[in-house]
């Protein structure tokens, strides 16, 4: 079946589509990738996300207006990657669509908001459209997040040692071969906020901003005290918890409140990076430095976004130790931060750091691969969660299908649960 798999994550700046064709084999599932794609979000819809996301308030005409904008993105890069990347053939679309809130409450999540309409997609491809991934899972007693850990696990069964899959998005998480899956922590979630904060920029390119930065440790350790890293598995988190206002709360505890409530003041110029890959929307031109004044001389925003990519690599790497890697396989757009990777490397000396397109899945498009499969399970009546990872009481088929134009293709049930993934 040839599927096309749609994500945007917390970092909501573009829409990834990536294809595949899947057939089930025995006790595998094959998957033969067909490319990727990605698109930017245009600025209304970019502009409107980031004034609707916690912890700002907003109105439920706003979040249906947004439901039906996003939808109707999703639904021109589905049509665009039936065309150039399936020749006009897929069967299937699978939409992640944008995370808006995801309610947790005294480590229990109590549910979770994809927008999206999926009857967008549908209507613009005639395509039956699998959406709405997550609640099930929750109201399983799970966390409704990693929701790719089964894909993980899949794809790494068999693999030697303690291989840990690794996503650095606007949060990280990881899978270990056990089934431990959990949210780290922040990923880009905090550089993008002061990046976007100071600069005005969408994120750090090529971490060029961090990379004329210093670690400021007193920041870094009053970063670390968040009650959030000591937590158990299965734990999930997202922007709720990890926004510019914890960031600028954090900074205020050395600094005037009342400075830090806007951006600070140019003081030299800075270059700008292209983006280093094509999924990514292009990089504005560079503003100039601004720098962060504080109680201990004056904080550079390049030291700030220097501590928070050693914050990320810190947490992860924490995460990692805890469940004994002996290999990480990295993914998501934080891998194309040649900074972050450094620091992650330092951080975990002796346990090889790789990219997931060092195993046939290319790190940019892992995660709308994972949603291929996903919604692939789903139409076949199969599982798409191990309970080890997400914490809920039984494996789930997931989400919601909205027809074809033509109705619900047919399908044969009673298949046999894959155990693994193969590439190829």
């Amino acid at each position: 079946m040839r599927v096309i798999g749609l994500m945007s994550g917390t970092s909501y700046d573009a829409i990834d589509a990536a294809a595949a064709d899947l057939r089930l084999d025995g006790d595998s599932l094959v998957l033969r990738p067909l490319g990727m794609i990605g698109d930017a979000y245009g600025a209304e819809v970019r502009d409107a996300l980031a004034a609707a996301l916690p912890p700002a308030a907003t109105t439920l005409a706003e979040v249906c207006r947004l439901d039906t904008l996003i939808g109707q993105a999703f639904a021109a890069t589905a049509l665009r990657a039936d065309r150039e990347l399936c020749d006009g053939r897929a069967e299937l679309v699978a939409s992640h669509g944008q995370t808006v809130y995801h309610w947790t409450d005294g480590g229990q999540v109590r549910g979770t908001l994809q927008i999206g309409q999926p009857a967008w997609i549908a209507e613009a491809t005639g395509l039956p459209v699998v959406a709405d991934l997550r609640p099930r899972d929750i109201a399983a007693g799970g966390q409704g997040a990693p929701l790719v850990s089964l894909v993980d696990l899949l794809w790494l069964r068999g693999r030697p040692g303690t291989p840990v899959a690794l996503n650095l998005g606007g949060i990280a998480n990881l899978t270990a071969p056990d089934g431990t899956a959990f949210d780290t922590g922040p990923a880009g979630a905090l550089i993008d906020a002061a990046v976007r904060h100071f600069t005005g920029r969408a994120y750090d390119t090529d971490g060029a901003l961090a990379a004329r930065g210093t670690v400021h440790e007193p920041l870094l350790r009053r970063l670390l005290d968040e009650p959030y890293y000591a937590l158990p598995a299965p734990k999930t988190t997202g922007k709720e918890l990890f926004h510019r206002d914890y960031l600028l709360a954090a900074l205020a505890t050395l600094a005037d409140p009342a400075v830090l409530a806007t951006p600070a003041v140019a003081v030299e110029p800075a270059a700008s990076v292209a983006p280093a890959a094509p999924a990514a929307p292009a990089a504005p031109a560079a503003p100039a430095a601004t720098t962060a004044p504080t109680d201990t001389g004056t904080l550079a925003h390049q030291d700030v976004i220097a501590t928070l990519t050693r914050l990320t690599a810190r947490t992860v790497a924490d995460a990692v130790r805890s469940v004994g890697a002996t290999e990480v396989i990295a993914s998501g757009g934080g891998t194309r931060n040649p900074v972050l990777m450094a620091m992650l490397a330092e951080e975990l000396p002796g346990v090889p750091l790789h990219t997931s397109d060092e195993l046939g899945l290319p790190a940019a498009a892992k995660e709308a691969y994972a949603f291929a499969v996903l919604g692939f399970l789903t139409l076949h009546g199969l599982a798409g969660t191990d309970p080890r990872s997400t914490g809920a009481r039984h494996p789930s088929v997931l989400g919601s299908v909205t027809p074809a134009r033509d109705g619900l293709p047919r399908v044969p049930r009673g298949l046999k649960q894959p155990v693994r993934l193969v590439i190829g």
